[in-house]
C-alpha cells in the first residue's frame, strides 16, 4: 500500500490517530477541533497555519480515498470525522500499537531517530527501551505489504540515523539532509543574536549617513564663509 499522501493529508490522519488514542472521549473530531490539532504548535513539524476551509478540502479528498469518514450523531449536530487509515474493519492495513504510534509520530513530525520516537511516541503506546522502537521500525521496513518506513543516511554530527515514512512516496536522504540544513540556517538567521547584529548594522548605516550629511553641511558653511571674506576684502 502506497497512497502517496501529501504533507497536509498525513497531518490530518496523524491528528485523528493521535486524538483517538490520547483523548478518546473527544473523538471523532469536529472540523474546528481537527483544524486546531493540525495547527498545534507542540509535537508538530512543520508548524502549519491551515484555515477550516483548507482542512475541509483535505478531509474531502481523504473521504474520496476512503481514509476518513464523516460521522453524524454522537449527541451533536456538528459533523465529526474519524480516520479509516488503519486498524478498522474497512481496510486491510493493520498495525500493532507500537507500529501505529511510530507511524503517527512520523506523520506529525517527519523523520526522527529511534531515540526521538521512543520519547515522543510513549504517550501513544508503551516502549520499554529504544530496542523495542528499533524492532518495530524493522518490522515496518520489512513487511510483505510494505515497506512503510526507510532508514536515512546518518547526518554529520548525529549519533543515530533517522527514519522516515513512505506513505508520501520515496524519500531522498539527500533532500532530507538539505531540508534539515536549510531549517538550521533559517533558525540561525532568525536567532536573537542575529537580530541584534542586524539592528546594530542598521544603526551604523544610519549614523554613517548622518555623518555624511553633516560633512556636506560643514563643507558648505566653510565655503560660504570664504565667499563672505572675499567679498569684504574686495
Amino acid at each position: 500500500m502506497n497512497p502517496d499522501l501529501s504533507l497536509h493529508e498525513t497531518r490530518v490522519i496523524g491528528c485523528l490517530i493521535e486524538k483517538e488514542i490520547t483523548t478518546p472521549d473527544q473523538y471523532p473530531l469536529s472540523l474546528n477541533s481537527l483544524t486546531n490539532a493540525c495547527n498545534q504548535k507542540s509535537n508538530r513539524h512543520p508548524v502549519l497555519d491551515l484555515g477550516e476551509a483548507e482542512v475541509q478540502a483535505i478531509v474531502d479528498q481523504l473521504i474520496k480515498k476512503r481514509m476518513v469518514s464523516e460521522q453524524s450523531g454522537y449527541g451533536s449536530r456538528v459533523p465529526k470525522f474519524q480516520h479509516l487509515f488503519c486498524n478498522t474493519s474497512f481496510g486491510t492495513l493493520k498495525f500493532s500499537p507500537q507500529e501505529l504510534g511510530i507511524v503517527c509520530e512520523l506523520f506529525l513530525r517527519g523523520a526522527q531517530t529511534p531515540g526521538e520516537l521512543r520519547s515522543r511516541a510513549s504517550r501513544l503506546c508503551p516502549f520499554g527501551d529504544v530496542s523495542e522502537v528499533e524492532a518495530a521500525l524493522s518490522a515496518l521496513a520489512s513487511r510483505d505489504d510494505g515497506p512503510y518506513v526507510v532508514r536515512l543516511a546518518r547526518e554529520p554530527g548525529r549519533r543515530e540515523s533517522r527514519y522516515a515514512h513512505l506513505f508520501s512516496g520515496e524519500v531522498s536522504a539527500g533532500e532530507e539532509i538539505e531540508s534539515a540544513s536549510g531549517a538550521a540556517a533559517s533558525a540561525e538567521r532568525h536567532s536573537p543574536a542575529s537580530g541584534r547584529v542586524d539592528q546594530l548594522e542598521a544603526r551604523v548605516a544610519h549614523l554613517e549617513s548622518e555623518l555624511a550629511d553633516l560633512k556636506k553641511l560643514l563643507h558648505g558653511a566653510v565655503r560660504a564663509d570664504g565667499d563672505i571674506e572675499s567679498s569684504a576684502s574686495g
